[in-house]
């Protein structure tokens, strides 16, 4: 029997394509000629495959943008060594910026998302844990998810906007979906709608809870 019947004679056989595979070399190519660089063709040529291949695993160019920016984000490790929740929470933000730093286009990427991915909702929900299990109240932690924003994955940009309303439906489905992985999140989603603890986000309520914020941080600055 001759060896081809076996198998390749060839180079190896071409290593599968998967969303991981897909999302590694989107990164590289943002990373390497900036995020206008990123399509459909220009990747599948960095791929060695057709265009249309890449749409097994993604299902449009957004679809792709929304990957990115969920796989960068979970390269920021989430296991905060801290003391206390003050320094936690530091080093959780300045470990995030180091993953930004090292992907320039990642911050207006992540904030051009209309809904968080796995990664990001793992990593808010890390965030909210250190403020309660530090002993913040849900109300507290709202306010001070809206006044980091951003900061908290190490970029200055908008960031959170929890102004919507759940359903009920949606409100029990996202419990149900996520309490067991994400209680922080669940709980915090749950306190702003309508019937919840907090009730819903009033963003100028935000705007003002964080600008006075501010402002007395600065007032005791300039007194010391």
């Amino acid at each position: 029997m001759k060896l081809s019947a076996l198998g390749p004679t060839g180079p190896e056989r071409r290593t599968p394509l998967t969303r991981e595979r897909v999302m590694a070399a989107a990164i590289e190519l943002a990373d390497r000629d900036g995020i206008e660089s990123i399509s459909m063709r220009k990747l599948a040529q960095e791929l060695g495959v057709e265009a249309m291949s890449l749409y097994t695993h993604v299902r449009n160019k957004n679809d792709l943008l929304a990957g990115m920016a969920d796989t960068v984000i979970s390269q920021i490790p989430v296991s905060a060594e801290g003391t206390d929740w003050k320094t936690s929470l530091r080093q959780l933000a300045l470990a995030a910026r180091s993953v930004m730093l090292r992907h320039p286009w990642a911050p207006r990427t992540v904030e051009a998302q209309a809904a968080p991915g796995p990664a990001a909702l793992q990593y808010v929900n890390a965030v909210l844990g250190i403020l309660r299990e530090g002993g913040f109240s849900i109300a507290q932690t709202h306010h001070a998810l809206h006044i980091l924003g951003s900061h908290l994955l190490g970029f200055t940009q908008g960031l959170f906007d929890d102004s919507g309303d759940l359903e009920p439906e949606a409100a029990t489905a996202l419990a149900s979906a996520l309490g067991a992985s994400h209680p922080y999140v669940v709980e915090m989603a749950l306190a702003v709608t309508h019937g919840g603890a907090l009730g819903r986000c009033d963003d100028d309520d935000e705007f003002k809870f964080a600008l006075d914020f501010i402002l007395d941080g600065l007032a005791r600055l300039h007194t010391d």
